[in-house]
């Protein structure tokens, strides 16, 4: 079935942040506590965990519904997450010097986030 991209009920606010430096897993471990929440539940999640990726989490949130509403039209407490992933980015590779002329690799891993809001149903 394909659905209509300008139908009313599927309205959407999608927000992406690519390259953010924060390795995957530390970003989905806060990404699953939010997924499939209300927008305003999501705030106060976010505000309460005690991680560091909830903030640049809770950033794209906010910018997600400032989308919606500004954009869309679309009122911030219709709004809930219908859709979350986080999917590796980059890796830069640094080398440090050791001892007698030798290197360590030193990998920061990046991530790339994408938030989806939707309207929740009026039926």
């Amino acid at each position: 079935m394909i659905k209509n991209e300008n139908s009313d009920s599927d309205r959407e606010a999608k927000v992406l942040a690519q390259h953010i430096r924060m390795s995957v897993f530390k970003a989905r471990r806060v990404i699953d506590q939010i997924r499939g929440r209300s927008y305003e539940e999501t705030l106060m999640i976010l505000e309460l965990l005690p991680y560091w990726a909830s903030y640049p989490i809770l950033k794209l949130v906010y910018s997600a519904a400032a989308n919606a509403n500004h954009n869309m039209g679309l009122n911030e407490a219709d709004l809930f997450i219908s859709k979350a992933e986080v999917n590796g980015g980059a890796i830069v590779k640094k080398l440090r010097p050791r001892a007698r002329g030798r290197s360590y690799l030193i990998k920061k891993t990046t991530c790339h986030i994408k938030i989806v809001l939707k309207e929740k149903s009026k039926f």
